[in-house]
């Protein structure tokens, strides 16, 4: 106990305990940003979204191998690297006697490392259990991943210390010989500011005992007071000068890596990318507090207030375009009184006419008496996981049905990854039609619609989006810039083989012959939550209000026509990749794309207004309801889902004061897919008394309940914890589970009624 009693105050004032405690003080920022890694790797931040995957599970070049694990090990030393800087900064002066000591920074890092140090081990032990039982990794990949992680952390922390210690002095050395004049007349206001800190050091000195060195032994603080002052602080500006040439390193590594972005070896894994982010926030944060003291929040803020107002006067702001759409011209007007001229009766009935071609040419595929059914394919968004769901679910009903489903489809809607899920499968089955060996069915295409997509986005959102955006590129005769969405365009080009790389009009004749289903988008308009119609050819009769009376003449239009909207600005140029991209536009990933209207409107994810697409295609029966009810045997809707609809409700447990707060807007979130489920079925119902033909409905659902727990601890949020994240990335095990959905007792019955009905 005595020896205990002794031990104690030299453990709790030893260098890395009063470091650390300092760091828990005054470093709040620093201390949030570790907090918020912890909270990733280990499954509290982001799970939904899939965010500890990438972190556990990181991708470089599509493979999660030795070298994905060795990007991330040298950037998360990086990031450490950034940590120790910034404390060294802000900090350095309260333990003044590291001035007196030999190589000061590299015994700092040091006795600082309690918590990256802490942040490795977790991390190591988080992928661990990630990958041995998600992963169905061997002992051999697991051993590699782990090496490969600590030896690019290892690596890259050899390479810093190296550097330091050959340009570090210490003050013994400044004993003899003055450190050199031109850095002193460089650094004046630093030097000023290292002079104020040393002034409140000798005052407010944080009492240590003891440290570790360099070779892990442990050693007393020795008395530094008999040091001159300014003598200590040559060594700070020595040492500070180093650091700020570390961080002009790291900026030019993101610009280099900006101007190269396209090339895949330059993509480095979306966690990766997350880190460096961080990293560059962390030493800006260092040089502010280090720059302006105890004003740099207040700093902070009025710079931030100062860019805020200048991207909100078009100074800065960035706009994001569809590709295809001639931004040059004068811009369109749109308003109330645009809205009521672009969809009044001249519109609608010439919309009718044209599109009454295309269900003429359908019907005529099935000749004789007995009327074929009708299908209207739905395919819910939901990212990667929608997208890999939709066309799995396609490849076994088409197959199923001998080809029939595809046929006797004549519209396909829907929202985000589903679309793209299903644009693909059409696309294939086009070009089967047309002679080319493309194999529908194959594995093969799921191999490739589940590639990653979610790397390259984020890497372009910082090295292209906030800091190098100046490459441009040519389409269809304009000019357009190379940002995230053309980077979103050109990975879903390159996993499709570019097969939609076409403007939209390309699909106009083709779906008028019947040959393929027509495709109706409908993303969401952010200024007013209209839908905005793209299609191969005009579809103003979308905006036909089904439950309003006729006598009420100040309904809102549901949306607007995309190519009545944009006649006079090439907008049947429009890129169909684009059209894609702003169906399918994932917040704070996939960016808002703005149209050349006046005020501009701004596109965002169909999903916010229709993560079904089932009112869409009630409209479009509603408009052809006598035709349709005259020539077929009935209507199918066929709803890809890749969310159970009728889910489990779970007792509310655990309350706490921040659950009853957030609840209001909470509930409505999460929710908001039964909301949608209920506004869908009170339609379908309603249909009933307009259509005078059968209805039927089949739904096939990604559901995961038959799987095996994985990772309970990390997803509890979802069901058995085994439910693929919304993401534009998918693990292997999420690979596996999606596909293996269509095995489902539940999807086999309504396959076998699907085919029934389609026979």
């Amino acid at each position: 106990m005595r020896r205990l009693y002794f031990l104690v105050p030299k453990i709790g004032y030893s260098l890395p305990v009063q470091l650390f405690l300092n760091n828990l003080k005054r470093n709040h920022v620093l201390i949030l940003c570790w907090i918020v890694l912890f909270a990733m790797i280990t499954g509290s931040f982001g799970k939904y979204l899939g965010i500890p995957y990438l972190f556990l599970d990181p991708e470089y070049l599509n493979r999660v191998d030795f070298m994905s694990f060795f990007i991330m090990g040298t950037v998360l030393a990086g990031f450490s690297m950034a940590f120790h800087i910034t404390c060294y900064i802000t900090d350095g002066h309260r333990f003044s006697f590291l001035g007196a000591l030999s190589r000061p920074f590299t015994k700092f890092i040091i006795n600082n490392s309690l918590i990256p140090l802490t942040f490795l081990a977790v991390y190591v032990r988080e992928i661990v259990r990630f990958r041995i039982s998600s992963e169905y990794s061997s002992t051999g990949d697991l051993a590699r991943s782990l090496s490969g992680l600590v030896g690019g952390y290892f690596v890259m922390s050899l390479l810093f210390f190296l550097y330091f210690w050959t340009t570090n002095k210490d003050i013994f050395k400044y004993v003899v010989c003055r450190i050199d004049e031109k850095l002193k007349q460089n650094v004046k206001v630093t030097r000023a500011s290292a002079m104020q800190k040393l002034d409140i050091a000798r005052k407010k000195q944080i009492h240590v005992e003891n440290y570790i060195d360099y070779d892990f032994k442990i050693k007393p603080v020795e008395d530094s007071s008999f040091y001159d002052k300014s003598t200590i602080l040559q060594v700070f500006d020595q040492n500070h000068f180093n650091l700020v040439i570390i961080e002009l390193l790291i900026f030019g590594f993101v610009l280099i890596l900006g101007i190269f972005k396209d090339v895949p070896s330059f993509q480095l894994p979306a966690a990766a990318t997350f880190i460096i982010f961080l990293t560059i926030f962390v030493m800006l944060a260092g040089a502010f507090a280090y720059w302006f003291g105890g004003w740099s929040p207040t700093s902070a803020l009025v710079l931030f207030l100062i860019f805020n107002y200048m991207v909100g006067e078009d100074y800065l702001a960035r706009r994001y375009e569809a590709f295809g759409i001639d931004y040059q011209k004068p811009h369109v007007e749109y308003s109330v009184q645009a809205l009521q001229s672009l969809n009044d009766s001249t519109h609608i009935k010439r919309d009718l006419k044209a599109n009454q071609v295309m269900l003429e040419n359908w019907r005529n595929k099935f000749p004789g008496d007995q009327k074929p059914k009708m299908v209207f394919l739905c395919a819910s968004g939901g990212g990667k996981r929608a997208a890999l769901w939709t066309l799995t679910a396609l490849q076994v009903a088409d197959s199923l049905t001998g080809g029939m489903l595809m046929e006797k489809s004549i519209l396909i809607t829907g929202a985000s990854g589903g679309l793209i899920g299903a644009s693909y499968f059409r696309e294939l089955k086009l070009r089967e039609q047309l002679g080319e060996n493309t194999q529908p069915y194959s594995n093969l295409h799921r191999q490739r619609i589940s590639t990653d997509n979610l790397n390259p986005l984020i890497f372009s959102l910082l090295a292209n989006d906030l800091f190098v955006s100046f490459t441009k590129f040519k389409y269809n005769g304009n000019l357009y810039y190379r940002d995230r969405g053309y980077t979103f365009e050109e990975q879903l080009n390159q996993i499709t083989e570019g097969m939609m790389d076409k403007p939209i009009k390309d699909y106009d004749s083709i779906e008028l012959q019947g040959i393929i289903p027509m495709m109706i988008l409908a993303p969401t308009i952010v200024n007013d939550g209209r839908k905005l119609y793209i299609a191969a050819r005009p579809v103003s009769f979308m905006n036909a209000d089904i439950l309003s009376s006729p006598k009420y003449l100040q309904s809102k239009y549901a949306g607007i026509d995309f190519l009545t909207l944009f006649e006079d600005k090439s907008g049947k140029e429009l890129r169909f990749l684009s059209a894609l991209r702003m169906s399918a536009t994932f917040p704070y990933i996939t960016p808002n794309t703005t149209l050349p209207t006046s005020p501009a409107i701004k596109i965002m994810d169909a999903g916010i207004s229709d993560n079904f697409g089932l009112s869409d295609a009630i409209r479009f029966m509603f408009a052809y309801k006598e035709w349709i009810a005259e020539n077929t045997s009935g209507v199918v809707f066929l709803s890809i889902r890749d969310s159970p609809k009728l889910n489990p409700i779970v007792a509310e447990s655990g309350q706490t004061l921040v659950d009853d707060f957030t609840q209001p807007i909470s509930t409505v979130y999460n929710n908001f897919e039964n909301f949608q489920d209920i506004s869908s079925d009170l339609l379908i119902n309603h249909s009933e008394t307009w259509f005078g033909g059968e209805i039927d409905r089949v739904d096939l659902q990604y559901q995961t309940v038959s799987y095996v727990p994985i990772l309970q601890k990390m997803d509890s949020i979802r069901q058995n914890n085994a439910r693929a994240s919304l993401s534009w990335r998918l693990t292997s095990r999420e690979k596996v589970a999606i596909v293996s959905a269509i095995d489902a007792y539940e999807n086999q019955l309504e396959l076998k009624k699907l085919v029934e009905l389609l026979r």
